[in-house]
């Protein structure tokens, strides 16, 4: 007969090491699936810095040249942000009874009133079959009463085959009235709130963006209107945005690493709990 092996003849066993658990095939398939996500966040981050640096920014003075208006934006398109503030040129036709008083306005610094009419650009300038128009500020007043005043007088005789030139601007948007107050009151420099209340415009293309003109009617003053910004050449949210990309690509290794190294303590802590089932509690005392 053979003799039963003590417990102390039997082999020890050693818990695993954190390394040895990392190259088990399972944690390196995760490590692959980290890899890949991380450089997914990398190629994200590179995309945002590529975007972040304008390796072909607009000359300085762009915008103070003279241009023809067709030659910078065409009828319903937006104007491109490097051309927001550009110079231009235009002839045409003012409408008659198509001026309106634009108001919540500030030059330079002073509260008034801008008033603004319908511009119905020469056919030979804009490549386009149809009439097309666009919204003209023609000048600023502090009183709402000139306002009213130069709108009436420009209705009523509106300037015709003019040559303007002025800054041409975006579009700032429609917005609605005051509560309990005038309907048709426009209080934002917008062509499609104007185009709502100009007349003959069946078939008719209008410009987004609108002209500043550089020359004043109706007995208003000019327009301040200084050259706009120079743009930087760098945007920083884009970098702050592939920084984040960064740090998400970081934090792939690092949920893999956590998720691992928790999965070894729970193997070691199983291993010790088999070895010292009643842990480092000491027999209590037989009666």
């Amino acid at each position: 007969m053979t003799a039963t092996p003590s417990v102390d003849d039997l082999p020890e066993v050693f818990p695993p090491t954190l390394r040895e658990v990392m190259v088990r095939p399972f944690w390196i398939g995760m490590l692959g699936l980290a890899l890949l996500v991380a450089g997914i966040f990398a190629w994200l981050g590179q995309w945002q810095l590529g975007n972040a640096i304008d390796t072909d920014p607009p000359p300085a003075g762009m915008t103070e040249q003279v241009r023809p208006l067709g030659d910078v934006v065409r009828p319903g398109a937006s104007l491109p942000e490097p051309l927001v503030g550009q110079r231009v040129q235009v002839s045409g036709s003012f409408v008659a009874g198509d001026f309106r008083v634009v108001t919540s306005r500030f030059d330079d610094g002073e509260p008034g009133y801008w008033v603004a009419g319908q511009l119905r650009v020469d056919p030979s300038t804009t490549g386009t079959d149809g009439p097309t128009s666009l919204a003209v500020a023609v000048g600023f007043t502090p009183d709402r009463a000139a306002a009213d005043e130069a709108v009436s007088t420009l209705n009523a005789a509106p300037p015709q085959n003019v040559d303007l030139s002025g800054r041409l601007i975006s579009d700032e948007g429609a917005k609605e009235p005051p509560r309990g107050g005038d309907p048709f009151e426009i209080s934002a420099m917008s062509p499609a709130a104007l185009l709502s209340q100009w007349s003959d415009t069946v078939e008719l293309d209008v410009y987004r963006p609108y002209l500043v003109s550089a020359d004043a009617f109706g007995g208003l003053r000019g327009i301040h209107s200084p050259a706009p910004t120079e743009l930087s050449s760098v945007n920083w949210l884009n970098i702050f945005y592939a920084v984040e990309w960064a740090v998400f690509a970081g934090f792939a290794f690092y949920m893999w690493y956590r998720l691992a190294r928790d999965a070894w303590e729970k193997e070691v802590e199983a291993l010790i709990g088999e070895d010292d089932p009643e842990g480092d509690e000491e027999p209590s005392a037989r009666p």
